[in-house]
């Protein structure tokens, strides 16, 4: 049986000081590769979802065989990659959705994955509690089953959030795997245990039953906002080159067109964590704009639970339809009439139809009172009784309007609306990435021979002090109460990880200076000066501090740890023989 890779947590949120790393080794230095390994870093496996007279929908076959899947993850792929029956999916349909991991599985450490999870943007690192499930389904009438229809799902099942890749592999095999079945399946497992690893940054080529696909992964590194062109080079054999655009974005523009009057006031509820449903006619709508929400506030990361398919038969139901409690903080996309009911206590509810682009301009659509949904029939529209903080900014909606008009391709809509987000998070986050670096202790405070300092705390009066005159309003001509929006976001879970992620970062760095700080001083003069038990006391201190700068990857070039090292090894060999073969064994493991 291989190796299952381990999902490491998620690492910094923008990490800057991680910029001198060196480049990561090579997936073939880090281990031994056994097999699966390759296939392992990009999928968990694959699964074939049918449905059974007696059963209902069943996974029929799970590859590769080794893959482990709980009963209670089994039982969440079945009822997740079905759409409700009441969608009316005929033919073939792709959508994708979410689900919790099972607790307490063993899986072993891979470095070389965890150093690539480190280089991504913080919006793409994995969470480990959760598995992705990526489908294509079809239904089709067929008089020679008992039932009159073939139904069956094949679906991917990934940590990775690379919806857009993966859609694209599944539009080019589910086809064959229908008419062929399992030997095909069989081959394209083995031609995914073929890719290269998961490497942010690279233009990675990627061989799939005699296509190649070329994408380059995002890095924390990148510029926001812009999308490095993978150019579609000409291939000297026979097989056919596609290079995706992206790995991971979806059409923003088509998700929020039946609602883009109201985008700004739905950044303002994604960015502050509020409960949204989304209610849509089908899978495929309610996963898009799920996953379009969620990506509006980029280059935060969304840090609360989103489910872009959710059913009556999901195991956290219970827990996210009770109204005993207030509604979690949580995007939930459903399409079962019978949650126009259950969730009518819900704060803010999203209604939209098919979603297809307009050929005529959209009219202006009221946000409606929550009483009005009475069914999932209702119209499309934003059902809420939430103010928005800021004032409406016309010209966004003006723009887009414009390009209807013109006929403007939805892939250039799209560029603007995702731009538009883009300035409006960073018009909001900057005043604070400004005044958390100045919690960030002077480097003149940092003692080689006393502990890292502290960072200061965060103390929201000081916070809102420096937004006067270096508030949003330097970056951004929209007015109203950003004041409000501020107070109100730092009680969200989005400020919790995007704080937590920064101190995080910081108190690295301020480990990382004191490691340099180490290196700079004369540690074989300081020890001729001291006992052997201070000296021995500094040795140990000095190995501990090598491990943790390997275990919590702090931000040090590889120069400066070579050189604790030297310093080490000096000390040591200055030491009397008996105490140098202790020290030579101990806290080298």
């Amino acid at each position: 049986m291989s190796r299952q890779e381990r999902g490491p947590e998620s690492g910094p949120g923008g990490a800057e000081v991680a910029a001198e790393d060196a480049e990561p080794e090579s997936p073939d230095q880090c281990l031994s590769l056994l097999p699966w390994d390759r296939f392992s870093a990009w999928l968990h496996c694959v699964c074939v979802v049918g449905f059974d007279l007696e059963l209902g929908q069943a996974v029929e076959v799970i590859y590769p065989p080794h893959s482990k899947l709980t009963d209670k993850e089994k039982t969440n792929i079945c009822y997740l990659s079905f759409p409700d029956s009441n969608s009316g999916c005929l033919g073939d349909t792709q959508f994708c959705f979410r689900f919790r991991r099972s607790p307490g599985r063993k899986v072993s450490f891979c470095c070389f994955l965890d150093q690539l999870d480190r280089d991504l943007p913080v919006y793409l690192k994995k969470d480990s509690a959760y598995y992705y499930g990526y489908v294509y389904f079809r239904q089709v009438r067929d008089k020679s089953l008992k039932r009159g229809y073939f139904q069956k799902s094949l679906v991917l099942i990934s940590k990775l959030p690379y919806v857009h890749l993966f859609r694209t592999m599944l539009k080019q095999i589910a086809p064959e795997y229908f008419e062929k079945s399992e030997a095909f399946l069989e081959a394209v497992c083995s031609d995914i245990d073929r890719w290269p690893a998961p490497v942010p940054g690279k233009v990675l080529q990627l061989p799939l039953m005699g296509l190649i696909m070329k994408l380059r992964i995002p890095t924390y590194r990148d510029k926001p906002g812009t999308t490095p062109i993978v150019q579609n080079m000409h291939q000297a054999d026979a097989q056919i080159s596609m290079a995706l655009p992206t790995v991971h974005e979806v059409d923003l523009f088509r998700c929020f067109c039946p609602v883009f009057f109201h985008i700004q006031m739905l950044w303002e509820l994604v960015l502050l964590g509020e409960p949204l449903v989304v209610m849509a006619p089908s899978p495929a709508e309610s996963s898009e704009t799920v996953l379009a929400l969620v990506s509006c506030i980029s280059p935060l990361k969304y840090c609360s639970d989103f489910r872009p398919y959710f059913t009556i038969q999901d195991s956290e139901f219970k827990e996210y339809t009770t109204r005993t409690q207030a509604p979690p903080s949580v995007i939930l996309g459903v399409t079962n009439p019978f949650f126009a009911k259950t969730l009518q206590h819900w704060p803010h509810i999203i209604r939209i139809g098919d979603i297809k682009l307009p050929g005529e301009v959209p009219k202006q659509v009221k946000v409606k009172k929550l009483k009005n949904l009475k069914t999932l029939d209702s119209k499309p529209g934003v059902y809420t009784s939430y103010k928005p903080y800021l004032n409406k900014d016309e010209e966004i909606v003006k723009q887009l309007q414009k390009g209807v008009q013109q006929k403007r391709p939805t892939e250039a809509q799209s560029v603007i609306l995702r731009r538009y987000f883009l300035e409006l998070t960073e018009s909001f986050i900057i005043p604070l990435e400004r005044y958390v670096a100045s919690l960030m202790p002077l480097q003149k405070c940092i003692s080689p021979w006393k502990s890292p300092p502290q960072l200061r705390q965060f103390s929201q009066d000081d916070f809102m002090k420096t937004l006067e005159k270096a508030g949003p309003q330097l970056t951004s001509g929209l007015k109203g109460d950003w004041i409000g929006l501020y107070r109100h976001f730092l009680k969200s879970p989005n400020f919790d990880g995007w704080f937590r992620s920064r101190q995080r970062e910081m108190t690295q760095k301020l480990e990382a200076l004191h490691l340099e700080a180490l290196c700079n001083e004369n540690l074989v003069f300081w020890s001729q000066k001291h006992t052997e038990v201070e000296t021995v006391d500094l040795v140990l201190k000095l190995k501990n501090k090598l491990l943790q700068a390997d275990r919590e990857h702090l931000p040090v070039n590889t120069d400066t740890l070579k050189k604790l090292q030297t310093h080490i090894n000096d000390i040591i060999l200055a030491l009397p023989d008996d105490l140098q073969d202790i020290l030579l064994k101990t806290g080298t493991t």
